[in-house]
């Protein structure tokens, strides 16, 4: 299933935590020539505002995410992502790659924040 048509069965469902599967763009780090260091990902856009991603790698280990850009003005978006963030950070870190699930209720910022990292984690050699 492509992840278009998965992002649209994803916005049926209610709520945050309803989970669906993200296409994926990696394996793992051990498949790959891993560089060391903090690697930013392309600034993705939503209707809802920009995203990024920063990746820090550290012995061919995905070690900290974080989102230093995101929506976070209005009540919807810190509530919205407030949930979604940080268990997408917590994915990136269990799978060790871009393999992640994508949060039911939160398909755009899901879509966005895979999009960002997708970017850092190929600048880290990571694809």
């Amino acid at each position: 299933m492509n992840f278009n048509k998965l992002m649209t069965r994803i916005g049926a469902i209610a709520g945050l935590g309803a989970v669906a599967g993200m296409a994926p763009a990696l394996t793992s780090v051990a498949d790959a020539a891993v560089k060391n260091g903090t690697f930013t990902g392309s600034v993705a856009q939503t209707q809802f505002g920009p995203f990024q991603v920063k990746v820090t790698v550290a012995k061919g280990k995905i070690t900290k995410v974080t989102v230093p850009i995101y929506p976070n003005t209005n009540p919807r978006d810190q509530s919205i992502n407030s949930q979604a963030l940080p268990m997408l950070v917590h994915e990136v870190l269990s799978v060790q790659s871009s393999n992640i699930q994508g949060i039911g209720g939160a398909s755009y910022t899901s879509q966005a924040f895979y999009t960002s990292l997708v970017s850092a984690l190929s600048k880290a050699g990571l694809k």
